[in-house]
């Protein structure tokens, strides 16, 4: 294990070194592609992928997401409305509203089964989604972002949550070694919805990393991306405890910095996010955040058209692929390079696309 570790580190660091730059619709986007696929453990190996300039026809693709109610989601958004665009193709965008509504989501599987579309990308509220899904699958299904198991599913677009959990995982690792060699250390995680997702694998990635260091779990809370939910959470979590640690989701965690103003707490507790959103990259800025994970979400968008209407055009599945995970810190170093990672500050949801 100790090998594979390490060749997942060398291609990481590789990843960061190859960030994409100003213009996402550039000749390559730097990717990775990852084997097995939909495997919890992977390997990753660097591709330069060359996307389309343009798409043979007006394909039309219904894109399925749990929610749009915070920044992973949004900037997922605006990367595939930006490549429908780019390409000249028709999408619609309908959103669960929650990751609790599993019901409606498969009301809209089925509706754009039986609809006027080419192809479905479904970022999925469960994992297993599909098994509850009693028709046929008469048109192709990309997985988008979230993990899909069905064998009749050969492309996920998105990155490995695992790898998110053991990236923030190691990162808390370092930094209570090099803070606090000697002393016991407790993390705090204010996860999203339970099993749900990403995360799962996300809070397995955290255990793995943390094995054998001076840091342990003291508590675990789950709820739905919602901001009141979280401060509730943090109100009974601060009562309770005073973890050296809290990691959490980005709504989580822009929670948390408040919440940690107000209770004069700030220089006590260091804030960990397991994604990027707006609120987190201003938090890293103003050291009130120290670490979080950046998967790129506008190129996530971007590809997951793009590879779309590749397999619509003849190509094969493409497995599981999508971009690094970068690291961002509060050094100003890990701050740049953001075209790609969040929307523009003036986009707001939008749901139709037409050539």
């Amino acid at each position: 294990m100790g090998k594979f570790w390490q060749a997942l580190l060398t291609l990481t660091t590789f990843g960061l070194l190859c960030l994409p730059t100003a213009d996402a619709n550039s000749q390559t986007w730097p990717l990775e592609q990852r084997h097995p696929f939909n495997a919890k453990i992977q390997q990753a190996q660097a591709l330069d992928y060359h996307p389309l300039s343009k798409s043979q026809q007006a394909w039309r693709i219904c894109a399925l997401v749990p929610h749009l109610k915070d920044a992973y989601w949004i900037g997922i958004d605006y990367g595939l409305i930006q490549q429908a665009k780019h390409l000249g193709v028709s999408l619609d965008l309908f959103e669960a509203g929650s990751y609790y509504h599993q019901d409606k989501q498969l009301e809209q599987l089925s509706a754009c089964m039986k609809g006027d579309y080419d192809a479905i990308l479904l970022g999925a509220v469960s994992p297993n989604l599909l098994e509850h899904f009693s028709e046929p699958l008469t048109k192709p299904v990309l997985a988008l972002v979230n993990k899909l198991n069905a064998e009749q599913v050969q492309t996920h677009i998105g990155v490995n949550w695992y790898q998110m959990g053991l990236s923030a995982g190691n990162f808390i690792k370092a930094d209570a070694k090099a803070h606090s060699p000697s002393q016991p250390t407790t993390l705090a995680l204010l996860a999203g919805p339970e099993n749900l997702g990403g995360t799962d694998l996300v809070e397995q990635g955290i255990r793995h990393a943390l094995e054998g260091s001076n840091v342990s779990i003291s508590a675990i809370q789950h709820a739905d991306n919602n901001r009141n939910l979280y401060r509730d959470q943090l109100q009974i979590l601060l009562k309770a405890q005073r973890p050296d640690y809290i990691l959490g989701s980005a709504v989580a965690i822009e929670a948390a910095v408040s919440t940690l103003k107000q209770k004069q707490l700030t220089q006590d507790i260091k804030l960990v996010s397991s994604y990027l959103s707006p609120a987190i990259l201003r938090g890293l800025k103003r050291q009130k955040v120290v670490y979080s994970n950046d998967d790129l979400v506008v190129l996530q968008g971007k590809l997951a058209i793009d590879v779309t209407v590749k397999q619509l055009e003849g190509a094969a599945p493409f497995g599981d692929i999508g971009p690094a995970i970068v690291e961002r810190t509060t050094s100003p170093n890990t701050l740049s390079n953001l075209s790609v990672s969040l929307a523009e500050a003036d986009f707001y949801p939008l749901y139709q696309v037409r050539p």
